[in-house]
């Protein structure tokens, strides 16, 4: 139990609650190893499914094991009736689409009968694409797109979110985000995953929990609000002007500052070159005005917070790219989800294996020597 004396962290600041082999990151140097990999290297070479292979088994895949892992995916993609009528239910109320995943996802093993953790795991994994698909054409008075098994994690995606095949350019971008965010160390709803399973509840409920946490704006929530500035502003056609007004009004520029890179986030490195790639055949110069703006922004943030480096973070190119890939923006934050459910099975199998319920203590504040009053006297 905490006494006075004990050093108090909020936030758990600067606090490592376990060991981990899944990823690394050093906020001072700029780098994000992932399952060994720098992730310049794992997000432009790997399918998402070697990814979450490398993360469930910390190795890469042969050719036959990679076969295997995307058959066992692909084959549980499905969802049963009883969870399209809750996500139709979400759609036709106009809940928010985070909030349809969280309801998906606490069903996701209704009609399955997986039940062990690596089972669990891979459903969990493969059934949220189709959760988020089936509210999206939902919301949008539209029949849901069943999956296709002959298709690959983030193909398939795509493809029930339209009902067409997206072209190799685009599920390459796809798939170079949901490699490059698959995991990020012990971030809030990984965190939370981690607590959960260290109850030794179900892996249903912490991914479920964890989905709760990236909810909330200071966790998952900015890259919607990046794509509607940078698309102001490349309507403006001034990314300096926009930037003097915005600062000048003590507004926070999005897509920018993070609470662990000092310096400039090396998922944004990744995604700007997909995005460039993607962007590279486009009739307009939005591209151009991303980057303008980014070194416009970094350098007028130098200046306006010399004691605080504010650099790129990674909800700057996930806008660009995950638009440039046809996601709409109300997706930005459950397509996040869909990829990092792989981390959030991957610590929980890893909490599984070593296992100690997480159990923080707290400082008390409040006061110690009230004096009861019965309630006829209050």
């Amino acid at each position: 139990m905490m006494n006075e004396t004990e050093t108090l962290n909020r936030g758990l600041e600067g606090i490592a609650v376990a060991e981990t082999r899944l990823s690394h990151i050093d906020g001072e140097a700029g780098e994000l190893i992932i399952g060994g990999f720098p992730v310049e290297k794992l997000a432009t070479n790997a399918t998402f499914e070697e990814s979450v292979f490398l993360l469930f088994h910390d190795r890469l895949p042969t050719a036959d094991e990679l076969a295997d892992v995307r058959s066992e995916l692909a084959s549980r993609r499905e969802i049963c009736p009883a969870v399209r009528e809750v996500l139709r239910r979400a759609a036709d109320d106009e809940k928010p689409a985070m909030d349809a995943l969280r309801m998906g996802v606490a069903a996701a093993n209704l009609g399955t009968e997986d039940d062990d953790p690596m089972a669990l795991a891979r459903r969990l994994v493969a059934v949220f694409p189709t959760i988020v698909a089936t509210y999206w054409r939902y919301r949008n008075d539209k029949a849901p797109v069943d999956p296709r098994e002959d298709l690959s994690h983030a193909a398939n995606y795509r493809y029930m979110l339209t009902g067409t095949e997206p072209s190799d350019a685009a599920v390459r971008g796809l798939e170079t985000y949901l490699n490059t965010v698959i995991d990020h160390g012990i971030n809030a709803s990984t965190f939370t995953a981690r607590t959960v399973v260290s109850t030794e509840s179900d892996l249903v409920s912490a991914a479920t929990a964890a989905v709760g946490s990236l909810k909330g704006p200071l966790h998952g929530g900015a890259p919607g609000p990046v794509l509607e500035m940078l698309r102001t502003v490349h309507e403006r056609g001034d990314p300096a002007a926009y930037v003097d007004e915005t600062l000048a009004d003590g507004e926070r520029l999005m897509g920018f500052g993070h609470r662990v890179y000092r310096v400039r986030d090396p998922r944004a490195a990744v995604l700007s070159s997909a995005a460039e790639r993607l962007c590279a055949d486009a009739d307009d110069d939005f591209f151009e005005t991303v980057q303008e703006f980014e070194a416009v922004a970094v350098d007028a943030l130098a200046e306006h917070s010399a004691d605080r480096r504010l650099e790129t973070n990674v909800e700057f190119y996930t806008a660009v790219l995950l638009d440039g890939v046809g996601i709409p923006k109300a997706l930005f934050t459950p397509t996040f989800a869909l990829s990092r459910v792989a981390g959030w099975m991957a610590h929980g199998l890893e909490q599984l294996d070593d296992n100690r319920l997480i159990r923080p203590v707290s400082r008390y504040a409040g006061p110690r020597d009230r004096t009861w009053t019965p309630v006829a006297d209050r």
